[in-house]
């Protein structure tokens, strides 16, 4: 499972096999033999290659929930609030639709924010 969400993620990223291993210093054929789970148990420093690689946390890999947005989808998107001319100051004006966003989220999954502190 793991070789296929690395593989889904190089995939997403727009990285070639080649250019994977590259950036994570290992052979192209040990990645490959890692994505089609031929090899199952990659150490945890060459985890840690691959996802600084793909420009995820090594969590990411482990994860099953396919929903997991990468670090890196992040990093874009502020940049490009940041092209768009958006200042950092004026995030604080939207923290009240993004505490409105969170709230619907756990009322329609059943969370409650009562009993927590912030």
């Amino acid at each position: 499972m793991i070789g296929k969400k690395i593989q889904s993620i190089r995939k997403q990223k727009g990285l070639s096999l080649s250019e994977c291993a590259t950036r994570a210093s290992i052979s192209k054929s040990y990645l490959s033999n890692i994505e089609r789970n031929i090899n199952h148990n990659p150490s945890i420093q060459v985890m840690e290659k691959i996802a600084a690689a793909l420009g995820v946390e090594v969590r990411a890999l482990l994860e099953l929930n396919h929903n997991v947005v990468p670090e890196s989808e992040w990093l874009e998107f502020v940049n490009e609030l940041k092209k768009s001319g958006v200042q950092k100051e004026q995030l604080k004006e939207y923290k009240t639709v993004i505490e409105f966003a969170k709230w619907q989220k756990d009322k329609l999954s059943g969370t409650s924010e009562k009993g927590k502190s912030k």
